[in-house]
């Protein structure tokens, strides 16, 4: 499988994070391929079929934590069942 980039499906479509690096108010968490040619940009569609435009990157990377989910565990309870599901296979 490819990179796998975290993104967030924030509140507000256009969601500024805060001034101290905090992560927008998160609604949903996904995962999605990295865009060809990159490691962290996402693609444009998540592994449950929604569009990304919107959506913020995470700061998370499951490369980096291979004994670790691949979301922020802060985030357990907003992960994507859909997106999840892909993962676990």
């Amino acid at each position: 499988m490819a990179e796998i980039v975290v993104v967030y499906e924030v509140e507000k479509a256009v969601a500024a994070r805060a001034p101290g690096g905090e992560e927008p108010s998160v609604r949903r968490v996904h995962a999605v391929p990295a865009a060809p040619g990159t490691r962290a940009a996402p693609g444009p569609r998540t592994l449950c079929g929604k569009d990304t435009f919107a959506m913020e990157p995470s700061r998370w990377k499951p490369a980096e934590h291979p004994e670790a989910p691949w979301y922020p565990e802060a985030y357990a309870s907003a992960v994507c069942p859909d997106c999840d599901a892909v993962m676990e296979v």
